[in-house]
């Protein structure tokens, strides 16, 4: 339902600008505004003034160039009557809110294009409970298409001027996600609100892992040829108002997948930006920001990563933040081993999360809820520790430094501040995300935010498997998960993790069917939920607001 007005001004339109009215609706006369709209038009542009059915009664309609105001028109009453001041009562709404208009009309079987006009039907996206976005619609009914027209031409304009939403969308979809239902939700949920919000889109169905990498990685920004990437990228380039303040002209990219699909895309265009700027991936220390911004639609069994930006795993809720150009900025990690790069990600788990990891990936043939199940019952049958040597540089915030260096501490900040703790370790996880989802709705690493530049290291020490059990159970529930002696968590910037035996490496022994084991000479690890097999230590480096991702506020979004 519209919002019902409050004594507070309207605050400004993101990304909104002034508009100039049509010629016909110029100036609205201060003679015909109440001392509270005259007030409220010293702050805003007032743009058109009419009349129109809303509901089931009259009302007069001021629309400025940040809002939609609205009020029933009754005959007049004396003053101080209070149910007559309630029925009065003024209502609005923001137009930074509005994502479409179109003209309603009644059309019979005989009027396939055209019929009798009712007035202008405003789309709009509402906030609900539990970080929900919803869309609904407000009907503005006038039969005069004159009077209609101007006002249809005028929300559109304003509409226009919101430059930081996509005008056309790369959509990469994976027909395989969970329950193979990706192209399923998105002819149904995704594509017809695209559609609404006049968003051109240009689909790709992928049809192997790392197909995105390889589109997305070796396509030219201009000029294709190619029957796929023209309209992308020819079509129409949007400037993205990010929270650094810096303008960037950029196309937009959607991911409709699980993790694994919105790892790999968000991977594949971060070495598209290594590669523009001529940056030698392997040794990377500092990478350039992604150019382009990325969507994640949830389409898989778990989506964390979406589940983390938005605060809840809705698809139309994904969606809306698209239409609405909700951009910020996402921290991201380089997994990296003997100066090579392995990959981009987001959060990484090592022994028992790449274990089970590894295990489900052997049973694809399997639903994915009993996939997970059927490898976390043989994991935690065959649970043993790993032995490790880790070593980690604690995270410091600019306000730390500033604080030591006030102090006289040395200026060295972090560099000579390494630590190690070395041990029988049955988990570690490396998260630069909270990691929300349905099993674990505060996440695997509560304390991390998106974009704070630092990193949770939790690590679960040996101890006896129903210790352990306990420690996995409470991820479901409002207990502390790490409220255990043999859990510690520390809030770091960079980690390596260097397996000291070959404990953790996997043994075809052990296997029944030892033909289908990955290689013997790996260690197994779960990045973002796809499977990264590694021979040596791995080092983990966060960087800082590396990519711009679709979705709402981090402080809003996170689940206290």
């Amino acid at each position: 339902m519209p919002r019902r007005r409050r004594r507070s001004r309207v605050s400004a339109l993101e990304g909104g600008r002034e508009e100039e009215a049509p010629p016909e609706a110029a100036a609205v006369p201060s003679a015909l505004l109440t001392s509270s709209q005259q007030t409220e038009a010293a702050a805003e542009q007032i743009l058109l003034r009419g009349i129109f059915e809303i509901g089931r009664g009259s009302c007069d309609v001021v629309l400025s160039d940040q809002a939609l105001r609205w009020r029933p028109i009754q005959p007049e009453r004396p003053t101080g009557d209070s149910k007559y001041d309630m029925l009065c009562k003024e209502e609005f709404i923001e137009l930074k809110d509005v994502f479409s208009v179109k003209l309603k009309r009644r059309c019979s079987v005989k009027q396939q294009r055209s019929g009798t006009l009712l007035g202008i039907t405003l789309f709009i996206c509402l906030k609900k409970e539990q970080n929900k976005l919803k869309d609904s619609t407000l009907d503005l009914i006038n039969l005069s298409e004159d009077h209609c027209d101007i006002w249809f031409r005028q929300l559109k304009k304003i509409l226009t001027g919101f430059s930081n939403r996509p005008k056309s969308l790369k959509i990469l979809l994976n027909p395989q996600s969970h329950k193979k239902e990706a192209i399923q939700v998105y002819d149904e949920k995704v594509e017809p609100l695209l559609k609404l919000a006049g968003i051109k889109t240009d689909v790709i169905i992928t049809e192997y892992e790392g197909h995105a990498v390889s589109l997305l990685k070796e396509c030219e920004l201009q000029g294709f040829d190619g029957r796929h990437w023209k309209p992308l990228f020819a079509i129409h380039w949007s400037v993205q108002r990010l929270f650094t303040g810096i303008q960037t002209l950029e196309p937009s990219v959607v991911c409709v997948g699980g993790d694994g699909s919105a790892s790999e895309v968000a991977h594949a265009l971060l070495l598209r930006a290594q590669k523009n700027a001529g940056m030698e991936t392997d040794g990377i220390l500092t990478p350039v920001r992604a150019q382009l911004p990325l969507g994640l639609i949830p389409a898989g069994s778990t989506n964390v990563l979406a589940h983390s930006l938005h605060g809840i795993s809705h698809v139309v809720t994904a969606t809306l933040h698209i239409i609405m150009g909700h951009i910020q900025l996402v921290d991201v990690c380089t997994f990296s081993t003997t100066n090579k790069l392995l990959r981009f990600g987001f959060s990484a788990m090592f022994g028992f999360g790449g274990r089970t990891l590894a295990l489900a990936e052997k049973c694809r043939w399997m639903s994915p809820s009993h996939r997970r199940d059927f490898a976390v019952m043989k994991a935690l049958a065959k649970l043993k520790p790993e032995d490790c040597e880790i070593s980690f540089l604690p995270f410091k915030s600019s306000e730390d430094v500033q604080e030591r260096r006030a102090q006289g501490s040395p200026k060295s900040d972090c560099n000579d501040q390494w630590q190690m703790i070395q041990g029988q370790f049955l988990n570690v996880s490396i998260m630069a995300i909270p990691c929300l989802c349905s099993v674990a709705p505060r996440g695997l690493a509560p304390n991390t935010r998106l974009n704070n530049g630092s990193m949770a290291l939790i690590i679960a020490r040996n101890t006896s498997r129903p210790e352990f059990i306990k420690h996995l159970k409470r991820y479901a529930s409002v207990k502390n998960q790490f409220n255990f002696p043999f859990v510690e968590t520390y809030t770091v910037a960079e980690v390596i993790v260097h397996p000291r035996n070959n404990s953790s490496r996997y043994s075809p022994e052990e296997e029944e069917e030892p033909h289908e084991t990955a290689s013997e000479n790996s260690f197994p690890w779960n990045v973002d939920g796809d499977l990264m097999e590694v021979t040596s230590e791995v080092h983990v480096r966060l960087h800082p607001r590396l990519i711009s991702l679709y979705g709402g506020s981090t402080e809003e979004m996170i689940p206290k």
